[in-house]
C-alpha cells in the first residue's frame, strides 16, 4: 500500500521510528540495521511494508529497498512472522543473512534468536535458489545518479531476472543498437534477448 514514506524523522528508538508527512505521525517499526543507518538525520526516507492482521495493521520500515525485499523473501518462509524477520535483520546485517543462506550456513543462522534447527533449514531450502539467482548485489540499493546501462539493469532485476543474463542481455542491446539508447529501448531490447 505504502512504498516509502519521505518526512521529518519526529522519533526514533532502536524498535521504532516516528515520520511525519503531509501532517500526519506514522509509527514504523524498524530493524537495528535501519536505526544504525538513520544515524542524526532529520529528514529521513523509509521503504515500508504494512501487516494487515485482524486486529492490526502494523508498518515496518526500511533503510533502503533491498532489506525490504530481503525481508519480504524471509517472511514467505513457512514460520516466519513479520517480527522474526526483523529480528534477523536486526541480529546480522542484510548481506550477512544473504550470504549465509546462499552458503547454507546453518549454524550463522541458528544463532539468531527464534530461529532454531527447523526454521534454519527452512530457509536454506526455500531461498537459496531464489537469493543465488538474484546475486549478492541485489541488497544494494539502486544509486540515484545511475549510468542508462545501469538503471536498465536494476530495473531488469527488479522484474525478477537473475543479475548475470540481465548484464549480458544488456551488453547485447548496446552492441547492436549503441551506447545512445534511452532507457526504455535498452530494457525492451535486453527484453527480447532474455
Amino acid at each position: 500500500m505504502f512504498e516509502y514514506i519521505d518526512g521529518k524523522l519526529t522519533f526514533k528508538c532502536p524498535a521504532y521510528i516516528v515520520v511525519e508527512a503531509g501532517g500526519i505521525g506514522y509509527h514504523i517499526n524498524i530493524s537495528l540495521n535501519t536505526y544504525s543507518s538513520l544515524a542524526d538525520v532529520e529528514r529521513c526516507k523509509v521503504y515500508t511494508w504494512l501487516h494487515v492482521k485482524e486486529d492490526a495493521h502494523t508498518l515496518y520500515g526500511f533503510a533502503d529497498e533491498g532489506e525490504r525485499r530481503l525481508f519480504l523473501h524471509l517472511i514467505s518462509v513457512s514460520g516466519i512472522g513479520p517480527n522474526t524477520g526483523r529480528m534477523m535483520l536486526s541480529s546480522i546485517t542484510p548481506t550477512e543473512i544473504q550470504t549465509a543462506i546462499v552458503n547454507g550456513d546453518l549454524p550463522l543462522i541458528q544463532r539468531i534468536k527464534g530461529i532454531g534447527v527447523k526454521s534454519a533449514q527452512r530457509l536454506v531450502l526455500e531461498l537459496q535458489d531464489k537469493l543465488k539467482k538474484e546475486g549478492t548485489g541485489s541488497l544494494i540499493a539502486a544509486p540515484l545518479n545511475n549510468t542508462v546501462r545501469e538503471e536498465a539493469l536494476s530495473a531488469l532485476m527488479m522484474l525478477g531476472f537473475a543479475k548475470q543474463p540481465a548484464e549480458k542481455s544488456i551488453d547485447n542491446a548496446v552492441k547492436n543498437g549503441g551506447v545512445d539508447l534511452s532507457v526504455e529501448q535498452m530494457i525492451k531490447i535486453a527484453l527480447k534477448n532474455l
